[in-house]
């Protein structure tokens, strides 16, 4: 069983800087981590190679900083990793990323499962997963919780709802979103850690994945950021003293004084 979960790196920190020239996030420079919602996809896939064998391959987008990130992937029990880093990639939306992925894993080669995070915590889209899909021509599934069973050809799993929970079942080659619920992810080992530090990250550029620069990157990306923001709430509160229905009267006689106005930005307490 060849297993790939894609990963994404993540500022490590609300505070993050734009590019005002292309409203993009600017990476250089900022702590990064492993978008938490992948690390459960890591452990996923790690757990299944145990399970029933096979080898685990992480693949990421991003600068040349993430090779270390990668190599933490390694150090719980991720067998290779991959990096596509090239300048074309730079401020792909959600599509120009799932087409660089795609074409990432199209070099790669065999493959019988797809495991990503349910979605990433800086852009909060979960398109990628499904997008990726798209991309390869094959079934997926989103907010999967559970592995039912999962052999050569084919996958059961329980996908997660507001009500409860789907069984679905797709043949493989196929691409699983995975949510927190699905397991704990494991603390690296002591030997983990060794070989994760010997290890060496393959890097691949666009060229070498055969993508169409016209398709990466902010040319390749149909939806764009045009403004960003920190939204301002200026809300004055006040306090109604009395007794209960002498403070019931005078929140009457003053919700009747604004009259219902929405854009009063008065709370009253």
């Amino acid at each position: 069983m060849n297993i790939i979960v894609c990963v994404k790196q993540v500022p490590a920190t609300n505070e993050v800087k734009m590019n005002k020239e292309t409203n993009t996030i600017i990476r250089e420079g900022i702590e990064a981590i492993i978008n938490p919602f992948d690390t459960y996809a890591i452990e996923e896939g790690v757990r299944i190679k145990e399970k029933i064998g096979g080898k685990t391959t992480v693949l990421s987008m991003g600068i040349p900083s993430v090779v270390d990130l990668l190599k933490e992937t390694m150090a719980v029990g991720i067998d290779e990793a991959v990096l596509l880093s090239d300048r074309t990639f730079a401020g792909a939306d959600s599509l120009a990323t799932s087409y660089a992925l795609s074409m990432g894993i199209k070099k790669i080669g065999d493959y019988d499962l797809i495991v990503c995070g349910k979605q990433a915590m800086d852009g909060d889209t979960a398109q990628v997963g499904p997008g990726l899909a798209e991309k390869l021509g094959i079934p997926h599934t989103t907010y999967v919780r559970k592995i039912e069973e999962i052999k050569e050809g084919y996958i059961r799993c329980q996908r997660m709802t507001e009500d409860g929970y789907e069984v679905i079942e797709m043949p493989l080659p196929a691409v699983i979103t995975v949510v927190k619920e699905i397991n704990e992810p494991r603390l690296p080992s002591l030997k983990g850690m060794m070989r994760a530090k010997r290890a060496v990250v393959t890097v691949l550029t666009a060229k070498d994945i055969g993508a169409d620069s016209d398709l990466c990157g902010l040319k390749g990306s149909p939806t764009q950021v045009v403004k960003t923001f920190v939204p301002v709430h200026d809300v004055q509160s006040e306090m109604i003293e009395g007794e209960p229905e002498e403070q019931a009267e005078k929140l009457a006689k003053k919700l009747l004084s604004m009259q219902f106005s929405t854009s009063d930005s008065t709370e009253v307490i």
